[in-house]
């Protein structure tokens, strides 16, 4: 009997509404209590801010100084030679003899030669090979045109993984009309005997208890492909699936390391493994705010690969069918799948689940509509989708504190996790405004007063944000260390400008991230939930 994953659908029970109003809450009253504390005391408004500020202060260094660690790590796991070591696994006994005693000095390369001993003690016992190893990539569309969808094909195309053992599935939504029929079908012309199969499947609207969303088309189009799959006789526990958006081109090594960090592990079922997302596919053509938030976020997800014990599935993400199968894929209810996986796949392997750190990128677009106006709109409406993950704290709440939804899973462990997620979307709301006005709040409610703490704490947090700048010259030299080549239709003065973008940081901090967090967190207090996906519309300027 298969246990029941999904988020329920209609009216919720009153520990989970109290989990779906928890972030909410927080969130508002610790915006709330500066001006409560301010108003009782200027000293414990003034300390209170400098707690806050004093503790982004220190994430803002640990920030910098991880983005470095994880730049570099990441450009080492881009020169290794994955398709060599994957094929050094076809015969472990015979690589760990000429590899052993060796000092390469390539990322990972002590740890490659240890997977080698180890899978040379267990040879022949039943465990795959290379050979026996099968990538299926769906591709999930709504209506984007063919500038957009034909590189990110073409990137799978040109992986150094052999085509032949490559399985294309692109699901494509009803809704997007006949235009998206014709793309399609034109994608399928085109790439037809490229790989071992391109499969097209269409999603049909108007499923019942679905969302209008991803998580839905992906769903379907891994039933196809597991039907497909069965009917060709492969072995599930030896296909792995990878979701992409129609934006996603991955790196040509993506799939060659995803199937390695496979091989390895004996409980290879119970992982997922994640790429570095990364958001620079048209960071030359993008607006100066949406290259902040893009190259922000292509930070946090350098920074997340380096710590695994956190690391979340986020968008593009690569899971075993067999896995998928039996937790009846990716949630149908939620417009947050991607990141909701993670949970989704902890509880149905009660607790023994992991997120493997693939450090090679999958490059993803800058949000970009055809005027300024209408991409600002098109960035906040991606973001409060983003931070909808917020949702999540009710689901983690109520398995972590209903024993029988439990499951036999440690609580302590659990309860690390779900303060974690809970602290995550609090902290996304609540930082940036009380580090950009919460020095100001204790000196303006007490103005008759002369607290000499009220009237100087704005000069002491301007004080520590000016120390706080030296993590920003780190992300300045950084993002111009990610940057694609320039095109040529630019003109060199155009890097100067992604420069001088980062001044925008804390508008775009306060304006985008903030408010959509605290969007996102409202509707869940008021039980006004968010079931429709408002794809982000790709747009390719010519």
């Amino acid at each position: 009997m298969k246990r029941d994953l999904e988020i329920p659908v209609g009216k919720r029970t009153r520990l989970y509404r109290f989990f779906e109003v928890l972030p909410g809450v927080l969130s508002y009253t610790a915006v709330i209590l500066l001006f409560v504390l301010s108003l009782i005391n200027p000293i414990l408004g003034a300390i209170y801010v400098l707690v806050v500020v004093s503790i982004t202060f220190v994430k803002a260094i640990a920030t910098a100084f991880r983005t470095i660690q994880g730049y570099k790590v990441v450009k080492r796991a881009e020169r290794v030679d994955w398709q060599k070591r994957l094929a050094d696994l076809e015969n472990p006994h015979e690589a760990y003899e000429r590899l052993h005693g060796r000092s390469e000095g390539g990322y990972g390369f002590d740890e490659h030669v240890q997977n080698l001993r180890i899978l040379s003690v267990v040879e022949g016992k039943s465990e795959p090979k290379p050979k026996d190893v099968y990538q299926a990539v769906i591709m999930v569309a709504y209506d984007e045109g063919l500038e957009t969808l034909v590189p990110s094909v073409e990137a799978v195309r040109d992986t150094t993984f052999p085509n032949e053992r490559i399985i294309f599935v692109l699901g494509y939504e009803e809704r997007g009309g006949a235009k998206m029929e014709e793309n399609a079908k034109a994608l399928k012309k085109q790439f037809e005997g490229v790989f071992r199969d391109f499969l097209l499947v269409k999603h049909p609207d108007g499923g019942k208890n679905e969302v209008i969303g991803k998580g839905p088309n992906l769903t379907y189009a891994g039933e196809h492909l597991a039907k497909y799959v069965e009917r060709r006789r492969l072995h599930k526990e030896n296909v792995i699936v990878t979701s992409l958006d129609s934006d996603n081109r991955m790196s040509e090594k993506y799939l060659d390391y995803v199937a390695y960090e496979f091989l390895v592990r004996p409980d290879r079922q119970h992982y997922s493994y994640q790429p570095v997302s990364i958001f620079t596919n048209n960071i030359w053509e993008a607006s100066a705010p949406m290259r902040v938030i893009a190259m922000s976020n292509s930070f946090f997800n350098v920074i997340s690969t380096m710590r695994p014990h956190v690391l979340r599935n986020f968008a593009s993400h690569s899971q075993p069918l067999a896995a998928l199968e039996g937790m009846d894929f990716w949630s149908k209810r939620t417009i947050v799948e991607d990141g909701h996986q993670y949970w989704r796949s902890l509880f149905y392997f009660e607790g023994d689940y992991g997120v493997v750190p693939i450090r090679v990128p999958i490059y993803q677009d800058a949000v970009m509509s055809e005027t300024l106006r209408g991409t600002l709109k098109a960035q906040f409406i991606q973001l409060r989708r983003w931070y909808y993950g917020a949702s999540d704290v009710a689901y983690v709440g109520v398995h972590l504190f209903d024993k029988k939804q439990r499951r036999g899973m440690k609580f302590w462990p659990l309860f690390a996790k779900f303060v974690r997620l809970l602290d995550g979307h609090v902290t996304l709301a609540i930082m940036a405004p009380i580090v950009a006005f919460g020095g100001w709040v204790p000196m303006l409610l007490n103005l008759g007063s002369r607290g000499a703490v009220a009237f100087n704490l704005p000069n002491v947090v301007g004080w520590i944000q000016t120390i706080a700048a030296v993590g920003l010259i780190v992300t300045v030299i950084m993002s111009l260390k990610m940057l694609p080549k320039r095109p040529e239709k630019y003109r060199k003065k155009r890097k100067f400008a992604m420069v001088v973008q980062w001044v925008l940081s804390p508008i775009v901090a306060i304006v985008y991230q903030s408010a959509a967090a605290f969007y996102s967190q409202t509707r869940l207090m008021l039980g006004k939930y968010m079931e429709k996906f408002d794809v982000t519309k790709k747009v390719v300027k010519k």
